[in-house]
């Protein structure tokens, strides 16, 4: 059996807004993986709280825990280019 982290179907260019999979047509969630697989551009490779957007802001989900270089599931990227 291997084990496979990168091929999680969140990190996968087919995921739609409504974890659905373009390829395959199917409903999936994190624990999935797949040997189509297609990742994502990464934006930032350093996602924790000092670079999130909303660090210290209304939106942050976790107000109470966040810190400066705790990592978090919420992060939002500062600063985004195409």
């Amino acid at each position: 059996m291997s084990i496979r982290i990168g091929n999680s179907c969140v990190n996968c260019e087919s995921l739609t807004s409504n974890n659905k999979c373009k390829v395959h047509g199917v409903s999936v969630d994190t624990s999935y993986t797949c040997d189509s697989f297609e990742m994502k551009a990464a934006l930032k490779n350093d996602p924790n709280c000092g670079t999130c957007a909303r660090y210290e802001k209304v939106s942050c989900a976790n107000p109470l825990k966040a810190a400066s270089k705790m990592l978090c599931s919420s992060w939002a990227p500062q600063n985004a280019t195409a």
